[in-house]
């Protein structure tokens, strides 16, 4: 490795080359922790990615890992897959030993905080260094980081903009360095918009494909993955978190391929979709689909066989958005009326809307998702892959909560190019390919087959290593505390 290992450039590492650091001994978890540490409590008070920070077990963690690391060194046996490595947790995933408040006034934090959700356990058992957790809106209700009680998260490309939602904390800490992977949630683009927003890397993986427990009140629409500055580093983190967990009785069989494994076979020959607006998305940002199509026609150069073709579906914004709000009215409903008093306006619009929506109503959205389902699955067997941009528009403004009043159109509207694939459950990925000339990152959506993780990965890949961009995604620019 070039680079010397510095403080400063520990913050800066991916994955990848913290273990390679770790390996030859010239860096230890240690001085990586104590790197990433020093970042957040320099930066977080400006992005607030983070709404707990555990230094005192972060540190612990490194400590037991830098003696495994010694260990091995002098011939012992192998650390784990991600030992040393610092790593968020989205604050909708129960992590043992910190509060799990999910945005909400209405979680007590004074509680036994003893279970780990399956992607936790998994990370531990991997010997990853848990910073913390990373800030999110009310349960996750929406495409923008702003809690009543843990605050507005900012870009940190531009802190006055959105890193968007819900898994704002966790795109925003890869961002600018605090830490180089986390793990987000995914219901309606939760994971690819706030890494399209930010530069980062993002991956939704097949539905069940990563175990979770409990499972999410939104249904079978919400998926968990990896964020991280480069694929190799989410498929590094896929092989931890992909690992069964029987409390998640919709997960999928034991998948005991390596995601690393050709991950740089490239992507000559593979069949693409090209669709610019999958046929209904009417305002995609000029700047935006300049980027993607630019990027679109470099896969081409890589030797795939672009086809420009709409996978003919009308927009299922009210699948999403009808489903979506049941579900809100469904967490509403385990609410005593002091704790809905409590709660977020827009998860409180979403409630009241998913009142009004009747089990015949449900019902007939199931059968239209299962329709949409069948056909994508369809359209898929003519191509390998599809290409789309990842978020019609670029980040907005950073607003508070309750700023718009709720509406389908207000909640989703502006990310038409995400939503399908939770609903179709089909693994999506979101690479960096362009700044908007203000300065705000682009992202090339790839969506894979069901079952088709891996295609994804590889192909993300390929774009990534071959992209020729004039800035490099890993270091936004975030003015000094």
């Amino acid at each position: 490795m070039s680079k010397p290992a510095s403080s400063t450039d520990l913050a800066d590492c991916t994955a990848t080359e913290l273990l390679r650091l770790y390996q030859d001994g010239k860096a230890s978890p240690v001085e990586a922790t104590r790197a990433v540490l020093a970042r957040i409590d320099a930066l977080n008070p400006q992005i607030n990615a983070f709404c707990l920070v555990a230094h005192e077990s972060a540190m612990q963690s490194a400590q037991d890992s830098e003696a495994r690391w010694q260990l091995f060194r002098r011939g012992g046996a192998p650390c784990g897959e991600l030992d040393g490595v610092p790593v968020s947790i989205k604050d909708l995933i129960l992590t043992r030993g910190m509060p799990t408040l999910r945005g909400s006034h209405t979680v007590d934090a004074d509680q036994p905080w003893d279970v780990d959700a399956p992607v936790t356990a998994r990370l531990r058992e991997a010997g990853a260094v848990l910073l913390g957790k990373t800030n999110t809106p009310e349960f996750g209700c929406k495409g923008e980081t702003n809690s009543p009680r843990t605050g507005i998260t900012r870009n940190p490309w531009d802190l006055s903009k959105t890193p968007g939602g819900s898994s704002g904390g966790a795109a925003a800490a890869v961002a600018a360095g605090l830490g180089p992977l986390a793990i987000g949630t995914d219901g309606a683009g939760s994971v690819r918009i706030p890494a399209a927003f930010c530069g980062n890397f993002g991956l939704k993986p097949s539905f069940g494909r990563v175990p979770a427990y409990p499972l999410s009140p939104f249904g079978s629409v919400a998926h968990l993955g990896p964020h991280s500055r480069c694929v190799r580093d989410a498929a590094l983190l896929m092989n931890v978190i992909k690992k069964p967990d029987a409390r998640d009785w919709t997960s999928l069989p034991p998948d005991s391929s390596d995601y690393l494994q050709g991950l740089e076979d490239g992507i000559r020959g593979l069949r693409i979709a090209w669709s610019p607006t999958l046929g209904y998305a009417q305002q995609v940002d000029a700047e935006v689909a300049s980027s993607v199509a630019r990027a679109v026609a470099l896969l081409a150069e890589l030797g795939a066989h672009v086809e420009q073709v709409d996978p003919g579906i009308e927009d299922p914004l009210d699948i999403t958005t009808g489903l979506w709000f049941a579900g809100a009215w469904t967490v509403w409903n385990t609410l005593t009326p002091a704790q809905q008093a409590l709660t977020d306006p827009d998860f409180r619009a979403e409630a009241l809307l998913g009142e009004k929506i009747s089990l015949l109503d449900i019902q007939r959205l199931h059968l239209r998702r299962g329709a949409l389902g069948s056909h994508m699955r369809q359209f898929m067997q003519g191509f390998d892959l599809m290409v789309t941009p990842s978020v019609a528009i670029p980040a907005f403004e950073a607003r508070p909560a309750g700023h718009t009043p709720m509406s389908e159109a207000a909640m989703l509207g502006w990310t038409p190019f995400s939503y399908p694939f939770n609903l179709t459950q089909q693994p999506a990925s979101t690479v960096p390919c362009g700044l908007t000339t203000a300065g705000l990152p682009i992202g090339l959506q790839f969506v894979g087959p069901m079952f088709g993780d891996a295609l994804v990965l590889r192909a993300s890949r390929a774009y990534e290593a071959a992209r020729s961009v004039a800035v490099d995604f890993r270091t936004p620019v975030v003015p000094a505390p």
